[in-house]
């Protein structure tokens, strides 16, 4: 008798439960989508990284900015906002002194224990990606144009830079493989140790861009390169970053340098110095930093081509 009830309670509980189940499966997964679909506030918004910073001024929508980075430079205006530190070296409470709502850095801000600290004080950061080429500065302005919210602004904005670099590119690379200049990019010479750019760096895109080659492509990144090195890569020119104070060295201190003595850039003691945002920054205005290197390295009349 009583096995006879558990069967009868048990099938008809059956239904119940199925009912039960069925109901309570979108209620779990409810929560989650309303999440993703929330934006983050940007009125108070700190930029971190001058490509990141020049973008938003570009959209037009620098009312929002409480902060920015220390290589925030361009427009000028920017410098009129608080500086928070450099982008590698950020402090947590340069940030949080700001009161702000949102943080919008570019890849590879840091470092990771002040990003850390921030995630704990749960301000929002959002990353932009970084990418040295015409897609990656559409990505950018992209990316930053969702994060604000205003993606039509930003769609307007990528199409007019694409097409305006595509143009710039397109008359640089007219020139002939056999005329292309040899390009040694300096970063530093600090101690008598010249760094240079290697493959997938901002400066060896940038070269390449404008047309010419960077002489010290057989590395990645920015390194310490040798004498002998410096020899065999035959510049024809050397580039570096227009910088004041203690960073600076004079044309004749750069040829002094034995291994630059013996090349090719010595004997015609070319050096081009150009703003480091413009020349590096793959942001809204690399299609004029391309015309001015390409016409700093074969003549102002190319410039315009």
């Amino acid at each position: 008798m009583t096995l006879r009830l558990d069967h009868r309670l048990r099938a008809s509980l059956a239904p119940l439960s199925l009912a039960f189940l069925i109901l309570a499966a979108p209620l779990a997964s409810a929560p989650a989508v309303a999440q993703e679909a929330k934006p983050i506030d940007t009125s108070r918004l700190v930029s971190v990284g001058g490509d990141v910073t020049e973008i938003i001024y570009a959209l037009g929508e620098e009312k929002r900015l409480v902060g920015r980075d220390s290589t925030s430079i361009y427009p000028e205006a920017a410098t009129k906002v608080p500086d928070v530190g450099y982008m590698r070296q950020l402090s947590p409470e340069g940030i949080m002194a700001t009161n702000p709502t949102a943080i919008l850095a570019v890849e590879g801000s840091g470092p990771p224990e002040t990003l850390a600290v921030l995630k704990n004080a749960a301000i929002p950061m959002e990353t932009v990606p970084e990418r040295y080429d015409g897609a990656g500065i559409v990505a950018k302005i992209e990316r930053v144009g969702a994060v604000l919210g205003v993606e039509d602004k930003a769609s307007a904005l990528a199409a007019t830079v694409k097409t305006d670099l595509d143009a710039a590119v397109a008359a640089a690379d007219a020139r002939p493989g056999a005329e292309r200049k040899r390009v040694l990019f300096i970063l530093s010479m600090q101690g008598g140790k010249i760094m240079a750019a290697g493959k997938g760096t901002a400066a060896d895109a940038i070269v390449e861009l404008s047309g010419a080659i960077n002489a010290t492509d057989t590395f990645p990144g920015y390194k310490p390169v040798t004498d002998e090195a410096i020899i065999e890569a035959k510049p024809d020119l050397v580039l570096m970053m227009t910088r004041g104070g203690s960073h600076s060295a004079s044309d004749e201190e750069v040829f002094k340098q034995p291994a630059l003595a013996l090349t090719p850039a010595a004997a015609s003691k070319s050096v081009i110095r150009m703003d480091g945002l413009h020349l590096l920054g793959f942001g809204p205005r690399t299609a004029s930093a391309v015309r001015e290197l390409n016409g700093a390295i074969y003549g102002k009349a190319n410039a315009s081509q």
